[in-house]
């Protein structure tokens, strides 16, 4: 054996035993007659002594080691005199006598330490060494928690596990696919697939009445710190279930994993429509960490002089404010730092209005000379406005405004400190538009995915009143994270027909590329929905992070390549003559 223990395991009770143990070499110290070297594995730290004294031979062998040099030590478990309480083997040491280099290390191109100094791009080329320090281990040793977790509370639902295929066929809606040209079948192509959304319900046809997959999907898109090119995906879906079966049963799974891997209990998940979310947040997977709720002024600064409000006013336009606790002794710098911010074009505000309510209760506005003091006491009614808060305005067509405004209130969450990573705020957005217009290309798309429901109360909308429609949609959002989403699926092939023909597809088109499964409905497909987690998202949001590629064992930088093994690259000529290219 290579070792009788980890590096993590001895502690007092075992004094006097005798040990083996291997390693890296994280650190070593000459102390004249003494020398101590901390071995690291996965599982810890364990601090060897080596003495001058009774081995001189064995200890200059430990002082020409370096770091990260693999080594196997035998010795004895002795309590330590100057103890270290921080880590669990603290209170011991091993007086080594017999050490062997099983290989050598040249310098790491950075420090394996908690605090390195290598940054991003160089630990991300030498990922293998980033991934020895305790501090990125942790999190992939979470991922497996969650990922165990998970399997365990579905399993016992009577869920069964199925791998559906990496290689499938290009289908339009989403996002760009990855494609993967066919040797054997030369100017033709597979995908990768975005989500293995047909293969699911494919399976509730079969009579897998539950299932799931932790699955790889894969997007070619424009990359940020929460999105990958690819990534994993909790999937799931069920048959002869409605909409309330479905958020109980996922409702109670992340129940389940916040007890499980983080001792947390967190209450029932509260329920808001998309068109609440949208007018009390501007955004549809709103942070409820926090208040500062929207409040629509229109009613009360109608008739008034002020030429943005009025704008706004005839052109059907919203009058919208927030309430920012205790933040009157705002500063002129504050509050301008602030217009910047939501006049950057990405925002594009022509401005911020603000009011401030003094100690006395009075309110001090940017538009004074607009609205005497009992027009501004009702603004300070209406939002609920104390001595000392500072009510601050925006103004506009109705989107952009609920937009810019939804992204100040962030701001304003963040700067306040109330957007607390130890804290949890989860709940279910429902009711979405089942579809919505683009100028661009002239015509509907799925807001979710092609396969998603209507309403049953909304399905004679199709042909007069798309808008109109409702789909059978939820999400669930934690902490401002749009955590999990899905539908119940349309399992009508005369339904799914006509939806297809609402998203521009010709019957020609519609049977290319989804016959497959308008085939399938023919043949008794049950009713069904279904849901997917973001996988690398969850463990963020336990981690406590804001990037996932943290959890991730070997993540693509923000250009959507890999730096450790130069990928993507070119393939040669052979290669290209191979595939038809």
């Amino acid at each position: 054996m290579f070792r009788t223990h980890t590096c993590g395991e001895l502690n007092t009770s075992t004094i006097g035993q005798t040990t083996t143990l291997a390693g890296w070499l994280a650190k070593s110290r000459d102390l004249g007659g003494l020398t101590f070297i901390d071995l690291r594995d996965r599982y810890g730290l364990t601090q060897l002594t080596f003495n001058m004294d009774t081995d001189a031979a064995l200890c200059q062998q430990a002082r020409g080691l370096s770091r990260e040099d693999v080594l196997q030590v035998t010795g004895t478990v002795r309590e330590r005199e100057n103890k270290n309480l921080k880590i669990p083997t603290g209170e011991i040491e091993i007086i080594v006598t017999e050490l062997k280099v099983l290989n050598h290390s040249i310098t790491p191109p950075f420090t394996i330490e908690e605090e390195t100094d290598g940054g991003e791009d160089l630990r991300m080329k030498y990922r293998y060494l980033d991934l020895r320090r305790n501090i990125v281990r942790e999190k992939l040793e979470l991922r497996h928690r969650l990922a165990t977790e998970t399997r365990n509370y579905l399993n016992d639902q009577k869920f069964i596990e199925v791998e559906t295929p990496v290689l499938i066929k290009s289908t339009p809606e989403g996002a760009r696919d990855f494609v993967v040209p066919s040797r054997m079948n030369q100017g033709q192509f597979y995908a990768l697939p975005q989500s293995p959304q047909t293969f699911k319900q494919l399976l509730m046809v079969a009579g897998f009445d539950r299932y799931y997959q932790l699955v790889k999907c894969f997007r070619d898109e424009d990359l940020r710190a929460d999105r990958q090119p690819e990534f994993t995906q909790i999937d799931c879906e069920m048959a002869f279930v409605e909409r309330e079966d479905i958020l109980n049963l996922f409702e109670g799974m992340v129940k389940h994993l916040f007890k499980t891997v983080k001792g947390i209990d967190i209450p029932e998940l509260p329920r808001i429509t998309y068109a609440d979310a949208m007018r009390l947040y501007g955004s549809d997977k709103p942070d409820t960490r926090f208040g500062m709720e929207f409040v629509e002024l229109n009613e009360f600064v109608a008739g008034s002089e002020f030429g943005v409000f009025n704008t706004a006013l005839s052109e059907g336009g919203k009058i919208i404010g927030i309430c920012a606790k205790d933040c009157a002794s705002y500063t002129r710098k504050q509050l301008d730092e602030l217009t910047d911010w939501v006049r950057d074009p990405k925002r594009g505000m022509s401005g911020l209005i603000y009011a401030r309510v003094e100690a006395d209760g009075s309110v001090k506005s940017s538009v004074d000379k607009f609205f005497d003091q009992e027009k501004l006491q009702a603004w300070k009614a209406v939002c609920n406005a104390q001595p000392g808060d500072l009510i601050l305005i925006l103004a506009g067509l109705t989107d952009k405004t609920r937009n810019a405004l939804g992204g100040l209130r962030l701001e304003m969450g963040q700067r306040l400190d109330l957007r607390d990573k130890t804290k949890f705020s989860a709940l279910w957005v429902i009711d979405f538009p089942l579809v919505e217009w683009n100028e661009e290309d002239n015509r509907w798309y799925a807001m979710h995915h092609p396969f998603t429901s209507p309403h049953p109360e909304d399905i004679h909308l199709l042909d007069s009143n798309p808008a109109a429609i409702r789909a059978n949609a939820y999400d669930m959002v934690i902490n401002g994270w749009e955590i999990g989403g899905g539908s119940i699926r349309i399992h009508d092939r005369d339904l799914q027909s006509r939806n297809f023909q609402l998203l521009g597809f010709t019957e020609a088109e519609a049977q290319e590329k989804f016959g497959f499964l308008l085939d399938a409905f023919q043949y008794g497909a049950p009713p069904h929905g279904g849901i997917a987690f973001g996988f690398d998202r969850l463990c963020s949001l336990f981690g406590g992070a804001d990037s996932i590629r943290d959890f991730i064992a070997f993540p693509k930088n923000n250009s959507g390549r890999d730096v450790m093994i130069d990928a993507p690259g070119p393939i040669d000529e052979k290669q290209r003559k191979e595939l038809g290219l």
